[in-house]
C-alpha cells in the first residue's frame, strides 16, 4: 500500500505550528517537535495513516499539558479519538489484544502516557491493523471518530441530512453540532469543548481566529466551504405591490429589490398604507424587512454590510466618517423591528408556518429558500427576491485541532459531500451542481447573482455592528 506520505506531513508541520503556538509559555520549540516526533514514530509501518496526525495531536497534547495529580483519569475527550476501529474477529487470537502479546503489531510509547490511555491506544492501532490484513473477513463495522461543532443555525438540516451522514460514515466521522448565531460563535461561545466551528460568513471566521481581550487566540485554518448570497423571502402580494412603486422588479425570471429605494422610503418613515391603492396589504405598519439580531447574527450583519454600502452612496464604508455619516440612516432598520432572533432558522420558520401577516418580507440566505423548495415545505405565492446589490456570504469552517481540518478538507473538496451541499440550496465551486437542483426543480432562483457588494473589513464592520447595538439601548 502506498502511504500519503505528502499530505501527512503537511498536517503534522500544521501541527507542529499549532502546538507551538499553544504551548509555548511552558515547552520549547525543540522540546514540542521531540515529542511530536516520538509520538509519529510509534505509528511507523502501520498501512493505515488517515488518522495518525490526529492521534498524534492527541498524545502530545495529553504529554504537554501540566497535570497536578498524575494519576489523574485520562481525557474524556482524548477518549473518543483513541477508541478502537472496529471490534475484533470473532475467535481472534487474545494474545494479539494483550499487554504480554503484542507481537509483530505492538509499539513502545516514548511519551509517558497514563497506563489506560497508551493501552486505549495500542488496542485501536491493533484492531486497524488486524481489519487491513485480514481483509473482508473482519466481521464487525468501522468505528466512527466523533468529531463536534458549532454552526450556524441554516446548515443544521445539512447535517442531521442521513445521506451527508453516510458520506461522513464512509471517511469514518460521525459529526455532531451545537448551533448558535455567528456572531456568537465568534464572539461569547466556548470553543474550547469543539473540534470546529463553522459560521456562515469569512468575517465572522476572521474573528474567531483573531486574539482579543478575555479569549485566547485560535491557531486554526479556513476552508470555504460553499456560500449562498443574501435574499428576501417574501409573498406574491407583496411583490406586487412593491413591484408598483418601483422597487421590485422582475429580470430573467428573478425578482429583485432596489435596497436605494428602500431606504429612502425607511429614512421617511413610510407604512403600509401609504402605498396608494394598497388593498392586499392594508396594514399600518412600517414598511420593513425582517432581520436577525445584528449583535448576534451573521446574516444581520451581511444584510447591514448592504444597507450601508448604498447608504455611502455604493461605495464600501471604509472611515470613521463614513460610519458617522451611514449610521443614522441605517440603525433604524434594525432597531424599529422591535424583537428579533439570534439567529436565521427563527424568521425563517415563521415566514414558512405563519404567512405575510407577521413577516412580509424576511432576510434570509438563499439556501434556506432553495431547500425548502427541494423538500415541498413552501407554500403557493412564496416568492424569493434578491435586494440588489447584495453580498455573497461564504460559510467559512475553522479548525480548531487535527479533526476539524480533516472535516474541513473533506466538506470542501468531497464531490458527494458538495453535490449535497447543492441539494441543501448552497452554491459550491462546480456551479453546475446547484444549477441541476434549481433546474430539475424549476426554481425561480437567479443564476448568476451579478450585483453584489463587497463587505467592509472585519474592523469596520465590527464598529458598526456595536453602533447598532448601542441603538438598541
Amino acid at each position: 500500500m502506498k502511504l500519503d506520505t505528502v499530505r501527512e506531513q503537511k498536517a503534522i508541520e500544521n501541527l507542529t505550528s499549532r502546538l507551538t503556538a499553544t504551548f509555548a509559555d511552558i515547552h520549547t520549540p525543540e522540546d514540542i517537535e521531540t515529542a511530536i516526533r516520538s509520538a509519529r514514530d510509534s505509528f511507523a509501518g502501520d498501512p493505515v495513516r488517515d488518522y495518525v496526525p490526529i492521534l498524534v495531536e492527541r498524545i502530545v497534547r495529553e504529554e504537554l499539558t501540566p497535570k497536578p495529580d498524575t494519576q489523574a483519569e485520562p481525557d474524556e475527550r482524548l477518549a473518543k479519538w483513541t477508541r478502537p476501529a472496529v471490534a475484533l474477529e470473532a475467535g481472534a487470537d487474545q494474545a494479539a489484544v494483550t499487554p504480554s502479546g503484542f507481537g509483530a503489531f505492538g509499539r513502545r510509547f516514548p511519551i509517558a502516557l497514563p497506563a489506560a490511555v497508551a493501552g486505549v491506544l495500542v488496542l485501536a492501532t491493533v484492531a486497524t491493523v488486524l481489519v487491513v490484513r485480514n481483509g473482508n473477513n473482519a466481521q464487525a463495522s468501522p468505528s466512527l471518530i466523533t468529531l463536534t461543532g458549532v454552526i450556524g443555525s441554516e446548515k443544521r438540516a445539512y447535517f442531521e441530512d442521513p445521506d451527508v451522514k453516510a458520506a461522513l460514515a464512509k471517511h469514518g466521522f460521525e459529526v455532531k453540532v451545537d448551533t448558535a448565531g455567528s456572531r456568537e460563535i465568534a464572539t461569547s461561545v466556548d470553543l474550547s469543548k469543539y473540534d470546529f466551528a463553522f459560521p456562515s460568513s469569512s468575517t465572522a471566521a476572521e474573528r474567531i481566529l483573531k486574539p482579543r481581550s478575555g479569549r485566547p487566540a485560535v491557531n486554526g485554518m479556513e476552508y470555504s466551504v460553499f456560500s449562498s448570497p443574501m435574499a428576501i423571502a417574501t409573498f406574491q402580494p407583496i411583490v406586487d405591490l412593491l413591484s408598483a412603486t418601483g422597487i421590485a422588479r422582475k429580470v430573467d425570471g428573478a425578482w429583485y429589490f432596489d435596497v436605494r429605494k428602500y431606504v429612502d422610503l425607511a429614512k421617511a418613515n413610510w407604512r403600509w398604507t401609504n402605498i396608494r391603492g394598497n388593498t392586499t396589504y392594508p396594514v399600518n405598519k412600517r414598511i420593513l424587512i425582517t432581520t436577525t439580531d445584528p449583535r448576534t447574527s451573521n446574516s444581520a450583519a451581511m444584510f447591514l454590510s448592504i444597507v450601508t454600502y448604498v447608504a455611502n452612496h455604493n461605495t464600501v464604508v471604509q472611515s470613521e466618517a463614513d460610519e458617522k455619516k451611514v449610521l443614522p440612516l441605517v440603525a433604524p432598520l434594525f432597531v424599529n423591528q422591535g424583537y428579533t432572533d439570534n439567529s436565521s432558522e427563527g424568521p425563517f420558520d415563521d415566514y414558512l408556518s405563519l404567512g405575510m401577516g407577521k413577516s412580509p418580507m424576511v432576510n434570509i440566505y438563499e439556501a434556506q429558500f432553495v431547500e425548502a423548495a427541494v423538500e415541498h415545505r413552501l407554500k403557493p405565492g412564496m416568492v424569493l427576491m434578491y435586494p440588489s446589490p447584495t453580498v455573497q456570504s461564504k460559510h467559512t469552517l475553522v479548525s480548531l485541532n487535527g479533526g476539524g481540518e480533516k472535516l474541513g478538507e473533506l466538506l470542501s473538496t468531497d464531490p458527494e459531500l458538495q453535490e449535497l451541499a447543492a441539494r441543501h440550496g448552497f452554491r459550491t465551486t462546480d456551479e453546475t451542481q446547484f444549477a441541476n437542483i434549481v433546474g430539475q426543480r424549476n426554481l425561480p432562483v437567479a443564476k448568476d447573482v451579478l450585483d453584489v457588494a463587497d463587505t467592509p473589513t472585519y474592523d469596520t464592520l465590527e464598529r458598526l455592528l456595536d453602533a447598532v447595538s448601542k441603538s438598541y439601548r
